[in-house]
């Protein structure tokens, strides 16, 4: 399989992990050899309630019996998809209460941009330094690292970057502004929470000069921050919010959300403002709108806070500077970049999956399933600093 991988599957990377799966259940995946893996990284924040969680699974098998794809998303009605928007609608702010279901978590971007750009008649989009919004021509056009984007030009124009967390630069949000674009935590730069009520500062100034505020809750929605979004924490309220990842409980999906009276100008003028083929499918709304019914009915959030502190006690080594976010979407920091590197290896000879972030090298990312145990949180712990009492 190994072999067949490397020949007919395109590679993100040239030295993929290239772990052959068997299977996988609860905080564990399993290779071909049968050795466990106990998974401190949930697909990257996808896996919110673990792997083939019953609730999920059984969800999936009960709409498989019934009906797959039927047609294009938003002709006909489908019981799962109208089911998980009203649930969506009831745990979002008044005023957000309609939601696009899309595939993946950079089409919700897309579809976002072009929503704003629709509703204000505007064209400049604001985004921050170090953001991460996805891979798509459009999403990859709001990152500022040149060397990940020169090889991709011509992208989306009228483009501008603020600091995150850096007040003054509000000023560069004008009647010009279709939107700004957060990330609500910033994920690949390194697990960085906004500081000194800055959200409501940017909420604010979009307000006075009518530009739409968007947030990116990809890695942050979906209960793992101890709020089901992570913007409750930080006392404010966007314009539309972005989910991907662990709302489709290990299937893919994305979804933007805004007010009706925004939402509606994709309908019309043109028609079909934004379309897509697969979006909403009732298999996978199915299995999202399992995943978050546990996540709000169950108290996975409010252990979530109770298993950060967990992971904060049992994480102290001299080799770990920092470890930070909130919940369970955290980042240890090590002293350098090859100390990060020997521990997320070394770690998967030990049977502990970790990850890297995206553009901090010193960064291990620790963003388990939910439903992790605390016996299990003090094993993975265990394991990372015996491999740094060896460095």
């Amino acid at each position: 399989m190994k072999h067949d991988f490397f020949k007919y599957q395109a590679q993100t990377t040239p030295h993929p992990l290239a772990m052959e799966i068997s299977h996988a259940k609860g905080s564990y995946i399993y290779d071909t050899n049968d050795k466990a893996y106990l998974d401190f990284v949930a697909g990257v924040s996808a896996c919110s309630l673990g792997h083939s969680h019953p609730k999920v699974v059984n969800a999936i098998k009960n709409q498989v019996d019934k009906y797959l794809h039927v047609m294009v998303y938003g002709e006909y009605i489908l019981n799962p998809a109208v089911e998980l928007t009203k649930l969506l609608a009831k745990h979002l702010p008044n005023s957000i209460n309609s939601t696009y279901l899309v595939n993946s978590g950079t089409e919700a971007i897309e579809g976002s941009l072009k929503l704003a750009r629709r509703f204000t008649g505007r064209t400049e989009i604001i985004a921050a330094k170090n953001a991460y919004h996805g891979n798509t021509l459009g999403s990859l056009s709001l990152m500022d690292f040149e060397e990940r984007k020169k090889p991709f030009y011509p992208l989306i124009p009228d483009i501008k970057h603020i600091a995150f967390n850096l007040e003054s630069d509000l000023l560069q949000i004008t009647k010009q502004t279709a939107a700004v674009i957060l990330e609500t935590i910033q994920g690949g730069a390194g697990f960085i929470e906004p500081k000194d009520q800055y959200l409501t500062k940017v909420q604010k100034r979009c307000n006075e000069v009518g530009a739409v505020f968007i947030l990116d809750e990809i890695q942050p929605g979906i209960g793992r921050t101890g709020k089901l979004f992570g913007f409750d924490n930080y006392n404010c309220q966007p314009d539309i919010v972005v989910t991907g990842k662990g709302l489709g409980g290990g299937l893919p999906i994305g979804a933007f959300s805004a007010s009706k009276q925004m939402m509606n100008t994709l309908s019309d003028n043109p028609k079909l403002g934004h379309i897509t083929t697969f979006g909403g499918n009732p298999v996978i709304a199915a299995a999202a709108l399992a995943t978050l019914k546990e996540i709000t009915e169950s108290n996975l959030m409010v252990k979530a806070l109770k298993k950060e502190q967990l992971i904060r006690k049992y994480l102290k080594h001299k080799h770990i500077k920092e470890v930070r976010g909130r919940g369970l979407m955290l980042a240890a920091f090590t002293e350098n970049e090859a100390i990060t590197n020997q521990v997320i290896l070394k770690a998967k000879e030990h049977g502990l999956i970790l990850f890297w972030l995206l553009f901090e090298p010193k960064a291990i990312r620790i963003t388990p399933p939910l439903t992790i145990s605390n016996e299990e949180i003090i094993e993975g712990c265990g394991i990372i600093t015996s491999i740094l009492d060896e460095i």
